[in-house]
């Protein structure tokens, strides 16, 4: 399973990592964490503590929006911070083509295009949230300051 490790997306994410923050490590799940329960249970937490990275397709551009395991992001409230009508989740190949990685895998940074990031202000009631790290069997471990550091994101209310 280590092999993983040397995978591309998964390399992206570590190198964008180190450069960031030499504390914060890929690490490798025997299970998958390829939605956030299946992430929760291999990591024995709470499925809140796990950041979804959800790409939206707008009108003109694509948003990254990281969202609580257990929350769900909010269409409208996403039209209404952008002023915008058509709002929709992107499909599997926008994913791939956006961020350079396959759902499942989505992290909240290492991306191959500059998209721009909101955050779910619900995830700050964590001390350690686990977001995906390029591949549905690896993750990092940081809390939501740093998330918010090394993502730019934005926080936002984006939550129903």
């Amino acid at each position: 399973m280590n092999d993983v490790l040397n995978k591309e997306p998964v390399k992206r994410v570590r190198d964008e990592l180190q450069r960031l923050n030499t504390n914060l490590k890929v690490i490798v799940l025997e299970t998958t964490a390829r939605t956030a329960r299946d992430a929760a249970n291999s990591l024995n937490t709470e499925v809140g503590s796990i950041v979804k990275s959800l790409l939206f397709r707008t009108e003109n551009s694509f948003l990254l929006c990281l969202v609580a395991g257990d929350k769900r992001c909010s269409l409208n409230k996403l039209k209404k911070i952008l002023n915008q009508k058509d709002v929709s989740m992107a499909n599997a190949d926008q994913v791939k083509e956006i961020t350079g990685f396959t759902i499942g895998g989505v992290s909240p940074i290492g991306h191959l295009k500059k998209i721009r990031v909101y955050i779910d202000q619900s995830l700050s009631r964590f001390i350690n949230i686990y977001a995906a790290a390029g591949h549905p069997h690896c993750i990092f471990k940081i809390n939501f300051d740093d998330l918010c550091k090394i993502s730019n994101g934005e926080i936002k209310d984006i939550v129903e």
